[in-house]
């Protein structure tokens, strides 16, 4: 809060000497560098901000962790070191377990329909908006990882018991269903897994097909499964309620706006990105796989545990888990039906 009142009090010193209109300007915290399919999103929702208030908003995105780093998010956004910022639920599986049901091991692989439903699920319980308030937050708009998906060196997944016994690199829920189905879970960063595939630490590692293709992962695959399941998609923009509550109405209805259309313009940008990524593990001789509808059921029931777990934190926490699960799935199937019936928005123009 600090840095955008200090801020907007120099533009309007600015402005009374110049007789020009103030500007405010949103310092954004972001973890990550500025490269990357989710930093190209975040600069367009920057520049949409700046092109839709005709200047009147700016953020200015601090990349690489110059205000925080992703596991110290939270507090950052919160306390008003930032304005705004990227925030990742899996670092804060209590304090944000609302925003975690994005990241259960639903049927749920789309991109786009994952971020359409979380989207409209964060802006429209009631749950999520008190909970959020109470810890002075904001939510802005979403991200995700896109579909997770598995692959291999001398080995190759055709079913879900093909991992019993191998050397499996998997995180979150995904990868506890891995383990529940017999692999050997190896704890690695998905940076480390090329070396891990190459030099046989590990067989399989769990990912995402963009990021195979960013970290040439495809260099030490035989194999790459597209297991049609889920995602993790707990990754978004949050505010600090402090500053978003000295916005305008006007401001802060645009703020969000752009929040929501971010979904569409980031949905494109993943899927193109994906597909690109899957043709080129082809090219280079990776075996693609697709696991057919039965095979993923069984991951998907293996699941289920974690589900359940989830409703069971999410009720410790004071929020009504059960019912917002049921919301959840049920903004799956909205969303689902709406891309089945009318195509992905950015294919209709």
């Amino acid at each position: 809060m600090r840095f955008l009142k200090s801020m907007a009090f120099v533009a309007g010193v600015a402005a009374a000497a110049t007789g020009a209109h103030a500007q405010t300007v949103l310092l954004h915290g972001e973890a990550g560098p500025n490269r990357g399919a989710r930093a190209a999103a975040l600069q367009w929702y920057a520049d949409q901000v700046s092109e839709r208030s005709a200047g009147d908003l700016q953020i200015d995105i601090q990349w690489g962790g110059a205000l925080f780093k992703a596991n110290a998010a939270l507090s950052g956004i919160k306390d008003g070191v930032s304005d705004m910022g990227s925030l990742i639920a899996v670092y804060y599986p209590q304090e944000m377990a609302a925003y975690g049901i994005a990241d259960l091991p639903l049927d749920n692989p789309d991109a786009w329909v994952g971020m359409r439903a979380t989207d409209e699920f964060m802006r429209a319980n009631a749950a999520v908006q008190a909970d959020l308030a109470a810890k002075n937050l904001v939510y802005i708009g979403t991200w995700t990882t896109s579909q997770v998906n598995i692959g291999c060196k001398g080995a190759a997944i055709r079913t879900a018991e093909d991992v019993t016994n191998l050397k499996v690199r998997g995180v979150g829920a995904y990868g506890k269903v891995f383990g529940e189905m017999g692999a050997n879970m190896v704890r690695m960063s998905i940076y480390d897994a090329y070396q891990g595939l190459d030099t046989g630490l590990i067989d399989c590692s769990q990912g995402y097909s963009y990021a195979v293709a960013a970290l040439k992962q495809y260099e030490v695959m035989d194999s790459y499964t597209k297991l049609n399941w889920g995602q993790v998609g707990g990754v978004g923009i949050f505010m600090n309620k402090d500053t978003h509550d000295s916005l305008t109405a006007d401001q802060q209805a645009l703020l969000a706006a752009t929040g929501a259309d971010m979904a569409d313009e980031f949905g494109r940008m993943i899927i193109a990105a994906n597909d690109k990524a899957v043709a080129q593990m082809s090219e280079n001789g990776v075996e693609i796989i697709e696991l057919d509808d039965a095979e993923r059921t069984k991951l998907v029931t293996k699941g289920e545990q974690f589900v359940n777990a989830w409703v069971e934190t999410a009720t410790k926490a004071g929020l009504p888990g059960q019912d917002m699960l049921d919301e959840y799935q049920g903004l799956l199937a909205k969303w689902t039906a709406k891309r089945d019936s009318e195509g992905y928005p950015w294919a209709q123009n």
